[in-house]
């Protein structure tokens, strides 16, 4: 008798660049093309996959096979090892079999970065991605919002790519505001959103991180909840989550009558103080508020 084995959530693509478009100073997009990318599930909002990249002076990427693939390549030495960074798909064309994906130019010079300046069509590289051919739910989509309330979307350029997707997504009748703090006006790009949900770019210039973004979310939060009974437990305390060590990451399931849903991602020490100030401060449910630490200043990206 043969043995079929399980179809898992997630899959390894092996993928080649087909294009790539640079968007503004600070973005440029990938397409992705390959053989079994018809099968690559489309779950819009802010899906999640990993890319790996070639090691320096690597010509493709070999990673190990079979199901235990990740706890082998952990396993490898770091000369060996092929970097794997955690992006958001911006588009799905299975009928094409493209991936799009929005890359950040950042200024520290990372292997994601690296790859990104010099990518050209032709390069090979993986997707750890979504299989359409899996039943159930794929996991790493994070926008979990009530059918109710207003949303409030904030995040810097790193979330970009995901609030994006999120906004083509949402129905019709969505309200609600998103911030999105860039490092110059020229990476504000066009956003398809509901009548009812307002865009603001934040170009920080020569400002720090969250400089324009936490001002900004403070201000908008009190519009938001205008009006809005306000939580009958008040403000709640939010554990101190020390950046530097752990992983800032929660997505609750919001109480379905939550006034305001706030959906935040970004350098995880301004994240850490956007969610204190809707908690604690504004007296938002905390269970109403789903923060993610996309990177932290000064830290390498886990894998």
């Amino acid at each position: 008798m043969t043995h079929t084995l399980p179809i898992a959530p997630w899959r390894l693509f092996a993928v080649e660049v087909r294009a790539v478009r640079r968007l503004s100073p600070s973005f440029v997009r990938v397409t992705f093309t390959g053989p079994d990318l018809d099968r690559f599930a489309d779950n819009g909002y802010d899906q999640r996959i990993k890319l790996a990249l070639p090691l320096p002076g690597q010509a493709g990427v070999h990673l190990p096979q079979g199901p235990d693939w990740y706890a082998r390549w952990r396993a490898l030495p770091d000369h060996e090892r092929n970097p794997i960074r955690t992006y958001t798909v911006r588009a799905v064309r299975p009928y094409l079999s493209e991936v799009d994906v929005d890359l950040v130019l950042h200024g520290d010079g990372g292997p994601a970065t690296r790859w990104a300046r010099r990518v050209r069509p032709g390069d090979s590289i993986a997707i750890v991605g979504p299989d359409s051919a899996y039943g159930g739910d794929h996991g790493g989509v994070e926008f979990r919002p009530p059918s109710t309330g207003r949303l409030l979307l904030a995040g810097d350029e790193t979330a970009v790519p995901a609030i994006s997707g999120i906004c083509e997504r949402l129905p019709l009748d969505a309200r609600g505001r998103v911030l999105l703090e860039v490092p110059e006006a020229g990476d504000a790009l066009p956003l398809i959103t509901p009548p009812g949900v307002e865009v603001t770019w934040l170009p920080r210039g020569s400002g720090g991180y969250g400089s324009r973004l936490v001002a900004a979310v403070a201000a908008v939060a009190g519009d938001l909840l205008a009006g809005a009974a306000p939580d009958e437990r008040g403000p709640q305390l939010v554990d101190e989550v020390n950046v530097d060590h752990e992983i800032l990451w929660e997505v609750p399931e919001a109480p379905p009558t939550a006034p305001l849903y706030a959906w935040l991602a970004g350098e995880a020490g301004v994240i850490r103080t956007l969610r204190r100030h809707l908690v604690s401060e504004r007296g938002l449910d905390r269970r109403a508020v789903a923060f993610m630490g996309y990177w932290r200043l000064g830290r390498p990206d886990p894998s």
